[in-house]
């Protein structure tokens, strides 16, 4: 099974527990994290993931909804969009 692979962003004050937050929701829809970057940038942290959902047993928008609902929760803002659109709203 090849690699569906989308880009989550987390943006918001740093607290305890977003990445375990964020986590937990992709591994609930069995969501592989691929990679992870993140800083923090005074007291707000700014985060890029790359995951793997060709597993996941939910649509990308419905996947979306329960990150957004998780980033809610959290106090931040999670968006998550395929790959293929990501690259090419950022090309050259």
């Amino acid at each position: 099974m090849a690699a569906e692979r989308i880009i989550v962003s987390v943006l918001g004050k740093d607290r305890v527990g977003i990445i375990a937050g964020v986590a937990s929701v992709l591994a609930e829809h069995q969501v592989n994290i691929l990679d992870i970057s993140q800083t923090i940038l005074q007291e707000f942290l700014a985060m890029i993931m790359i995951a793997d959902i060709s597993r996941c047993p939910v649509d990308l928008p419905t996947l979306k909804e329960h990150l957004a609902a998780k980033g809610k929760e959290l106090g931040v803002r999670i968006d998550a969009q395929h790959e293929d659109i990501f690259l090419y709203m950022h090309r050259i």
